[in-house]
């Protein structure tokens, strides 16, 4: 059975997180201190700290942004759960906000739907290695803390004065903050574990105040920042397969009678996954597939729609692709049989 999901460790991973334990320095250290500096590197961040969970740098942004118990923040109904649940645990008021069926992106009118409802921060999941039109949203006024988590690595065209492209801006810089997890199917993986990203150096130094204070506990241990330091090195290798791979799939979906995302193929987006829009029931899908022992998941089964059914009424797009979304198995460890019979199985789908 082909499997949905890899975090493609090779042999450079394993040597690294083997010389770690064998140094018998597994604690925030080092290799914490080198993955912060090869983030900064790869995303040209001000600063950044390495913590223990999503859920934990989400904390600290808050901290930093002076953010009050029960304010209102808004996050999309496609956002992985933690946030949800994060955020009730901090005594904030979650604002659930329905996407658009095209990309499973947040738009500009459900985030003007959420600063109705008094909110006025934005907790940007860029879903799929999608970016969605930020520069739009953030003429709303609100505060945008990003989760780049399946986004690293994309990026936006930047505009001159006479409207031509002058360069690129990659995920991870336009929010105040930026969260990149590092859980295992996020496309840069650590096992568990997050970076929480300053873009500008404003940012950088009131965040720097609180985690300097930050307890031991709070920190990415070293056996974890291993792996990520070597993922984050080896990140364009992989996306050169990942794109390569990406490429040939969508061919093939493109003489069936389901949907893909629209997306930026080129630089716009990363291929953290292959995310297929089902115009049958999931269930004769995924049955199919297993009888050509290709395994497929719901795309969002993790996520915040996924879990709280009471939002269904509010957030219909979002309901719609949680249960017809799938995702087929792309990561650079398949071998060129095994992408062969998923094209295949993609042309073929009842």
């Amino acid at each position: 059975m082909i499997q949905t999901y890899s975090t493609t460790i090779r042999r450079k991973e394993m040597d690294a997180v083997l010389t770690c334990m064998v140094d018998e320095k597994i604690g925030p250290g080092e290799l914490n201190t080198r993955l912060i500096q090869q983030t900064k590197v790869f995303f040209k961040c001000d600063g950044c700290v390495a913590f223990r969970s999503p859920a934990i740098a989400l904390e600290y942004a808050l901290k930093a942004l002076g953010i009050e118990k029960q304010t209102k923040i808004m996050i999309s109904a496609l956002a992985p759960a933690w946030q949800y649940q994060a955020l009730v645990a901090m005594e904030m008021e979650p604002v659930v906000l329905d996407v658009e069926e095209s990309n499973g992106l947040v738009s500009v009118e459900s985030v003007q739907n959420g600063t109705k409802e008094g909110a006025n921060i934005l907790i940007l999941h860029e879903s799929e290695g999608i970016l969605p039109d930020i520069e739009a949203i953030s003429l709303l006024g609100v505060q945008i803390i990003e989760d780049v988590s399946r986004s690293a690595g994309a990026s936006l065209a930047v505009l001159d004065e006479n409207g031509n492209e002058s360069g690129r801006k990659k995920a991870g810089l336009f929010g105040v903050f930026s969260i990149l997890g590092l859980e295992e199917h996020d496309v840069i993986t650590a096992g568990g574990g997050a970076v929480l990203m300053a873009p500008g150096r404003r940012e950088w130094i009131v965040l720097k105040k609180f985690s300097d204070d930050a307890p031991v506990t709070d920190l990415l241990p070293d056996i974890n920042c291993a792996l990520a330091w070597v993922q984050m090195k080896e990140f364009e290798k992989n996306e050169k397969v990942r794109k390569e791979i990406f490429n040939m799939y969508q061919h093939s979906c493109m003489i069936g009678r389901h949907k893909m995302y629209a997306r930026d193929l080129d630089e716009g987006s990363t291929m953290c996954s292959f995310p297929l829009v089902l115009n049958s029931p999931f269930k004769d899908v995924k049955q199919y597939a297993e009888k050509k022992e290709i395994e497929i998941h719901l795309a969002y089964e993790d996520s915040v729609i996924a879990k709280y059914e009471e939002l269904s009424e509010k957030c219909i797009h979002a309901k719609s692709l949680l249960l017809r979304c799938a995702h087929f198995p792309l990561y650079p460890r398949l071998t060129r049989n095994e992408i062969a019979k998923i094209v295949k199985v993609l042309g073929s789908l009842p």
